[in-house]
């Protein structure tokens, strides 16, 4: 699936890999009664209450401005062993031929930004290919220059910090096969004009944002809010983030800098409309206009 808008100059298109649900309760610190005292703002996009269960959709978005067309996150990928995810263990979604629908041939496009190292967020980084009876993990962008987080390549690298038997998985497979393309960076990097990432750290050690200026400003988020319910509660941490603490501060900040330039805030993983321009309402922040795209 597929939609497009535009940003200013920019035009920005939004292509799903796979959704699926999980557990209200990885938000710990959120009561019971809160999912209903926000239900006009989650209900029925965002939030399953009969199930207890919150939406996630995984998706890229593809963003053309300053004669670039840059992939913030790759989702997925088909074909992984994930067996500390098993929902996205061995996905076969279609996504590539999806992002061909769209109008972006692989070879085309110039920037791979991962916000973040996660499994849910590099994983098209790479393809299988068959070579001498062997599949082998090769670069699915071929021309592009791909820009990792120098903090989340030391946390999650195989004897990193944040190694996993998963995380090494997910090295091995969508990370360390693009190396010859990777540019490690920190803090602030300019992209282009209209592009620069700038340091969101609290989900992972590296999680960075990507802001976009060209008439219409925007900040692509990754993960730093993985519900709406974050809206209206800043502060309450999801069980994937690696330093809750940091990453309600992080979120806090960008937050409130969105609000005050009336950017919209596009995050990885919500469904609906995808992302929203947010208003400050005392200590916390409501919507005050979804992005123009079809709800999901």
């Amino acid at each position: 699936m597929t939609d497009r808008t535009r940003l200013g100059r920019a035009t920005l298109t939004r292509v799903v890999e796979t959704r699926f649900r999980v557990r209200t309760s990885l938000f710990a610190q959120t009561p019971p009664d809160a999912w209903d005292e926000h239900a006009d703002l989650l209900d029925p996009l965002f939030v399953d209450r009969g199930a207890d269960e919150w939406k996630i959709a995984v998706q890229t978005w593809v963003i053309e401005v300053d004669g670039l067309t840059v992939l913030v996150d790759t989702g997925v990928g088909d074909g992984r062993q994930r067996p500390h995810m098993p929902p996205l263990d061995h996905l076969d979604t279609g996504f590539l031929a999806a992002l061909t629908d769209a109008g972006f041939a692989p070879d085309d496009v110039d920037v791979v930004i991962n916000t973040h190292l996660h499994t849910d967020h590099v994983g098209w980084n790479t393809r299988s290919v068959a070579t001498d009876g062997d599949e082998k993990w090769v670069p699915t962008f071929r021309n592009a220059r791909y820009l990792m987080p120098a903090a989340d390549h030391r946390y999650f690298c195989p004897d990193g910090d944040g190694a996993t038997d998963g995380m090494r998985l997910v090295f091995a497979d969508s990370i360390a096969p693009v190396e010859a393309q990777t540019e490690l960076f920190a803090g602030d990097h300019q992209l282009s004009e209209s592009l620069w990432l700038r340091a969101a750290p609290g989900h992972t050690p590296g999680s960075s944002v990507l802001w976009l200026d060209a008439g219409a400003p925007a900040v692509f988020v990754g993960d730093l809010t993985h519900c709406p319910i974050q809206l209206p509660r800043p502060d309450d941490p999801c069980a994937f983030d690696v330093d809750a603490g940091a990453a309600a501060a992080t979120r806090r900040r960008v937050f409130t800098e969105a609000a005050r330039r009336r950017a919209t805030v596009i995050p990885a993983h919500y469904p609906g409309h995808g992302g929203a321009t947010i208003a400050a309402r005392g200590a916390n922040f409501a919507v005050d206009s979804w992005l123009e795209l079809p709800p999901i």
